[in-house]
């Protein structure tokens, strides 16, 4: 049976109503971007509606934080307060999953975030979204990884702790019941 990465209307309508409601209430992420406009190109892409379902299901509460000037696309980053729940306790990749000779968690950061249909933040997108708020005060968030970093057994992460971004590194095979990922989507 194939799986089909597309909503029911009532699924649809749902999404939109949840994403247009937090849309107008942070109105400080995109003071120049007006609603219909982000729902019409929503509308023409299933898979893009999947992929923001998705991040809302596991808790990521997707919003409009910018637009690509070449493109025109609007970009979604996840604005949930503390990292997704949906998402903790995950090592980064698949490598550092299977690396884990016991206590292996089920799932990964990388892995989840392309069935999804999603980009993990990098590190500069994980500072933007810092400047609209305060996020991971609590909790902490993978993040992309430079691949010569990567190359030697470790992955980066961040959080917001007394008023400042930290970027840290750790073992991509660590996973803890705190950190999660944020993911970025263009529409």
């Amino acid at each position: 049976m194939e799986n089909k990465k597309e909503l029911s209307p009532e699924q649809r309508e749902e999404l939109y109503k949840t994403l247009k409601d937090r849309f107008e209430k942070n109105r400080n992420r995109h003071k120049d971007f007006e609603w219909d406009k982000v729902q019409a190109k929503l509308e023409a892409d299933t898979e893009k509606q999947w992929a923001l379902n998705e991040m809302e299901r596991t808790g990521g509460e997707p919003d409009v934080v910018d637009q690509d000037k070449k493109t025109g696309k609007y970009i979604f980053y996840d604005c949930s307060t503390e990292s997704p729940k949906g998402r903790r306790s995950v090592c980064y990749d698949r490598e550092g999953q299977q690396s884990r000779k016991e206590h292996k968690p089920a799932n990964n950061a990388i892995d989840m975030a392309t069935a999804m249909g999603i980009e993990l933040l990098t590190e500069e997108q994980y500072r933007e979204l810092q400047k609209l708020g305060n996020f991971d005060t609590k909790t902490s968030s993978w993040m992309k990884t430079p691949s010569d970093i990567r190359k030697l057994g470790g992955a980066l992460f961040a959080d917001f702790r007394y008023g400042k971004v930290f970027v840290y590194h750790n073992t991509a095979s660590s996973y803890y019941a705190v950190r999660a990922f944020r993911g970025s989507l263009s529409v």
